[in-house]
């Protein structure tokens, strides 16, 4: 999938969406550009034949290691697959000055972990290559926003907006996470929280996949933050006053609140365990994790959930 811009008739500038087809074992049929390919969740099983063979047949591949990570022997592996393959950092990407310059003469693959367009950088990316005349094109993979709705069971219809939690940056709590929970779970609505991958904020290395231990301490600060600070919303609309009930919910005794704690989907070591947030501090470690807030469940729901309690 690529974006080309056109002018049209009236001198009005649009974008026009075109599906960039493989050429068999060639792969895409590009003398130079940018390709963004979607790794799965983790090892080269999980990676369409596409992707790979994009990959191979690329002069250079970069490998995003910031908003998502491969652990290492699964990278050994892709590299004796492909080839060689170096780590790109935020810095890279979000300012892709060398990136685009390499791309304007050689076909270049960005490798991205699920799928390549789920963050907004990537995008940004691709909006900036079109600007500086690099033809981009995109292979899609499976992306944890699809995988982990399905597999825990939970209507996908019922889930509403997205967050992710994060570390305490300098000591700084953000409750913005915790906040988008409690809407969702007034709302009727389950909620798939990510977890941050980077202690320091920079996405420039040192990247630490948050534990489950780490979930747990970040929603304990959050909740102590929000109830500390409830005086000081907005009362003045009833979608306020519906937010604060939705926050003093939450909080008034969020160590029980329940969550699906899925960790390394979409590989051989996939687990789920439905617990209370104060029995993540005794969930096993792993790479990388992702929490379900659940709202009230429908029946069938409750028994889907059921099956990844403790027994």
């Amino acid at each position: 999938l690529s974006l080309q811009r056109d002018v049209s008739l009236l001198g009005t500038l649009k974008w026009r969406m075109v599906l960039a087809m493989p050429t068999g074992a060639s792969g895409l049929s590009m003398a130079a550009g940018l390709i963004l390919i979607g790794m799965g969740p983790g090892g080269i099983s999980g990676m369409t034949r596409a992707a790979i063979e994009a990959a191979t047949n690329a002069d250079f591949r970069r490998y995003e290691a910031y908003t998502a990570l491969w652990s290492n022997d699964d990278l050994e592996e892709l590299e004796q697959e492909i080839g060689e393959i170096k780590r790109v950092m935020r810095p890279e990407v979000e300012e892709p000055v060398e990136l685009l310059q390499l791309a304007k003469g050689n076909v270049v693959a960005l490798l991205v972990v699920g799928d390549p367009l789920q963050a907004t950088t990537h995008v940004d990316l691709q909006l900036q290559a079109i600007e500086e005349g690099v033809e981009c094109s995109v292979i899609h993979g499976v992306s944890i926003t699809g995988l982990v709705t399905g597999a825990v069971g939970l209507s996908n219809y019922r889930f509403g907006r997205q967050t992710t939690l994060t570390y305490p940056y300098g000591g700084w709590v953000a409750t913005s996470p915790l906040e988008v929970i409690a809407l969702n779970k007034k709302q009727g609505l389950h909620t798939l929280a990510l977890l941050d991958l980077d202690p320091t904020g920079e996405g420039v290395g040192g990247q630490r996949p948050m534990q489950p231990s780490d979930a747990k301490d970040s929603i304990l600060r959050m909740g102590s933050k929000l109830l500390e600070n409830l005086d000081d919303y907005s009362k003045d609309t009833p979608f306020d006053l519906l937010k604060l009930e939705a926050y003093s919910d939450i909080c008034e005794n969020i160590s029980s609140l329940m969550v699906v704690l899925c960790s390394d989907m979409g590989t051989k070591n996939q687990s789920m365990s439905y617990v209370s947030v104060d029995d993540l501090s005794n969930a096993n470690s792993g790479g990388l994790h992702c929490l379900i807030v659940p709202a009230e469940p429908s029946d069938v729901e409750v028994f889907a959930l059921n099956r990844w309690s403790k027994k």
